[in-house]
């Protein structure tokens, strides 16, 4: 038994001197190293950046709105043209037919509906057969003018100026009804499409400019106009907003090209701050921060958490000053009163504090 005994201690002593040579961590009292952040007045100089896309102004697929067998496609993939500019036609031989057909049947049936119905001027002719005759010249009529519609829709042409981004069909394909023919983009000023989150449409009577950056054109920023603002999200919950380029733009960006649009914010109402989203955490039923004191203790003080936005900032509706310094990381190993060490601020040469 005694040996037993022995052993064990033998075994544990290495383990025990180890322990008394390795550092007391417990009665470490070093104060906490914290990142500290300043309350900012929300707004006051807020941007963000969303990819967005060049378009057309306007971008139509050109289409008969008739079936025929396609005769002549007079304009090519990048062909400039003009509004009112013939772009395509469709054999209209047997259209042309038809109406001819059908315009001898509207003359012959209007002489016999006129001369009844001067009989029933002069009392002769009855009043059914007055009715007959009147509503016999009215089908005719509907069935002419049908027929004088279809040789016109033999023919499309440019509903405004532009450029013709693709040409789908050449003769002598058959075409449907609505089948597109010629892709036209408008030839004014593109527009700039990009899509933001509900937690900036709500806002959007907050934006002020616009500016759009090419990685091809370094240093160069496009000032963008406000078109519009989509009503309703999109299928992956975002909403549209349309952005108008300058006419004159030398080079004018063409529809395709990638961008990276800046949203900058107007001054918000007064009383609302924003603070780095990692500054809050939860006490009970409560949103909280740690305010830093004077003297690097912190104080946790309940705020009013109005929303959260996707650059990681939280808005603030009550409870924090702008300009009061707060603790944005660590925050959840801290208590009431405690003593911190504020990790210098990062230097804009230094980035990441590698140097």
């Amino acid at each position: 038994m005694k040996t037993r005994i022995g052993l064990i201690c033998a075994a544990a002593l290495p383990a025990l001197l180890l322990q008394g040579c390795a550092p007391h961590r417990d009665g470490d009292n070093r104060p906490p190293a914290v990142q500290v952040d300043t309350a900012e007045t929300y707004g006051s100089g807020r941007t963000l950046e969303f990819p967005g896309r060049v378009k057309a102004a306007e971008e139509v697929n050109l289409a008969f709105q008739i079936p025929g067998t396609l005769l002549r496609v007079h304009a090519g993939q990048g062909t400039s043209v003009r509004q009112g500019e013939l772009i395509a036609e469709l054999d209209e031989r047997d259209y042309r037919l038809r109406l001819e057909a059908v315009e001898a049947e509207y003359e012959s049936i209007r002489a016999e509906a006129e001369r009844v119905i001067a009989l029933y001027a002069d009392s002769v002719a009855t009043p059914d057969a007055y009715d007959k005759a009147r509503y016999g010249l009215r089908q005719i009529e509907a069935k002419y003018e049908s027929c004088r519609n279809q040789l016109a829709d033999t023919k499309i042409y440019a509903p405004f100026d532009g450029i013709v981004q693709r040409r789908l069909f050449d003769p002598p394909t058959v075409v449907a009804a609505g089948m597109p023919v010629v892709t036209l983009l408008s030839g004014s000023a593109p527009e700039i499409e990009i899509n933001i989150p509900g937690s900036e449409y709500v806002r959007r009577g907050e934006f002020a400019a616009f500016e759009a950056a090419f990685d091809f054109w370094p240093g160069r920023r496009i000032p963008l106009r406000l078109l519009s603002v989509a009503p309703k999200a999109n299928a992956n919950q975002l909403y549209t907003v349309r952005l108008g380029i300058p006419a004159g733009t030398d080079p004018m960006p063409a529809p395709g090209m990638n961008t990276m649009v800046s949203v900058s914010y107007r001054p918000a109402d007064t009383g609302r701050t924003s603070v780095p989203a990692t500054a809050l955490f939860r006490e009970g039923d409560a949103s909280c921060v740690w305010v830093f004191a004077a003297d690097s203790t912190v104080h946790r003080r309940a705020v009013a958490v109005e929303s959260l936005h996707t650059d990681g900032r939280a808005v603030l509706s009550s409870g924090l000053d702008a300009g009061e310094r707060i603790v944005s990381s660590g925050v959840h190993r801290l208590h009431e009163g405690q003593k911190t060490a504020p990790l210098p601020a990062e230097s804009e040469t230094n980035v990441g504090g590698l140097l």
